[in-house]
């Protein structure tokens, strides 16, 4: 075995989930424009975020506020999807990689707009874009165990200010290609928000059983992507490569430990761009058609985005389905986590 964890679940259950657009949309045309000063003296052509990276929006909140009102917003709405009493909820994590303060938590205002119980613990979990499934996992794990009943899962990115401090730096005078493809990552983020909610699968025979899954580390990879508020910085191709060694060490020991995800009639992933999409499907031997994607319109939302596309698809899936989650966070980590809709 390669890697350190794996999960198998016996009564935990998706009983919602749900995405939130933040509502104004900066298209890769307006980007172009900002960007101007940068691609006249760099001689960078127009459209490369299209045609590179296959996304043509992402969208952005009106306000300072909007982000984390977005985020109350996704609790309120999967709260009220899963028919669950908020004062049976033991448990909320908030998976935002976005936060503009260092203390407190995200959590405590999540926990404190959506007037959730005293007895409903709160706490974030940040591990770049993995935290959503993370905190999937941590709450499958705490209700199988018994320590709660219900478990609340939030996150929401604004990604303005990296925008807005991103595109300063490369219209400087002093910037380079080099500097323009470190950060060229930063463009395609977006802003939203999703939450989930999380119960025992033997009170709730209506929701998706979370069967399990697993977790591997590649962490000697730590300096490929590193970020803060307004400034991230990306080997792209440094990623990709040892992204998808660490994805399919974990396929194949996942597949050694009894998982079938070969088998799975739909594969929710991290959204990136067009380029990991296709390395992911050509790796695993997954038929791209499988995979949905919504980088063409919401940008990378990080954490956000699985549960965004989840929220989106979900309609289209029948009884029975099989479906994998499967994301890759900075770090490196990536985690898979099997669903039986």
């Amino acid at each position: 075995m390669n890697g350190n964890t794996t999960f198998h679940y016996r009564n935990s259950s998706l009983l919602s989930v749900v995405a939130v657009e933040a509502p104004v949309t900066v298209t890769s045309d307006d980007m172009d424009e900002l960007l101007a000063p940068a691609r006249k003296r760099m001689r960078l052509p127009k459209g490369t975020l299209q045609r590179v990276a296959g996304v043509f929006e992402r969208r952005q909140w009106q306000n300072d506020e909007g982000w984390l009102q977005g985020v109350i917003s996704a609790g309120e709405r999967a709260i009220a999807r899963s028919g669950v009493s908020r004062d049976k909820i033991g448990l909320i994590i908030n998976t935002s990689v976005t936060r503009k303060h260092l203390e407190p938590s995200i959590a405590v205002a999540v926990h404190s707009g959506l007037g959730l119980p005293t007895s409903a613990m709160d706490f974030d979990i940040t591990n770049a874009c993995l935290g959503f499934v993370n905190g999937l996992m941590l709450a499958s794990t705490m209700i199988d165990g018994g320590h709660i009943e219900y478990a609340l899962i939030v996150g929401g990115e604004d990604t303005a200010e990296m925008h807005r401090r991103t595109i300063e730096r490369l219209n400087s005078k002093d910037a380079t290609r080099d500097d323009f493809q470190m950060q060229f990552a930063s463009l395609t983020l977006g802003s939203g928000a999703a939450a989930a909610v999380v119960g025992p699968a033997d009170k709730h025979p209506e929701g998706h059983l979370i069967k399990g899954g697993i977790a591997r580390a590649g962490t000697e990879h730590n300096q490929l992507c590193v970020g803060s508020m307004g400034d991230m910085r990306t080997d792209t191709k440094g990623l990709l490569e040892h992204g998808l060694e660490l994805v399919v060490d974990a396929w194949r020991d996942a597949h050694e430990e009894g998982f079938d995800f070969r088998s799975a009639d739909t594969f929710v992933t991290h959204q990136i761009s067009n380029v990991y999409t296709r390395a992911f499907s050509n790796a695993v031997g997954v038929e791209i058609d499988k995979i949905p994607v919504t980088f063409p319109d919401w940008g990378n939302v990080g954490p956000s985005s699985l549960p965004m596309t989840l929220a989106k698809v979900q309609d289209t899936f029948t009884k029975g389905d099989k479906i994998v989650l499967l994301g890759v966070g900075s770090g490196i980590n990536t985690a898979m986590l099997e669903l039986e809709w």
